[in-house]
């Protein structure tokens, strides 16, 4: 089954712990940020790129700045792979 991930060539992991639980203990501007993502971020992986730019001292606009070219990256690099392998634009 695949689920609501749609046609992806990124790696799908299972996560040994609650996702809800671990989603609830994000700061609330993580939250609102991975609620409108384009990507199904892990609060794993939210929260250690959130974790990172706070510990080097920046501000949470700037963190999430930094979430959000993560996430363009991955999808520019997740395009290109779906285009090689040419996969029906429309």
């Amino acid at each position: 089954m695949k689920r609501n991930l749609g046609q992806t060539s990124l790696r799908r992991r299972r996560r040994p712990v609650d996702p809800m639980h671990a989603y609830d203990s994000l700061p609330t501007p993580l939250r609102q940020w991975l609620s409108q993502a384009a990507l199904p971020w892990s609060p794993a992986s939210a929260g250690k790129i959130w974790t990172r730019a706070q510990a080097k001292g920046l501000s949470a606009d700037d963190a999430l700045a930094l979430l959000s070219r993560s996430e363009a990256q991955t999808l520019a690099r997740d395009k290109r792979a779906i285009h090689q392998s040419n996969y029906p634009t429309e």
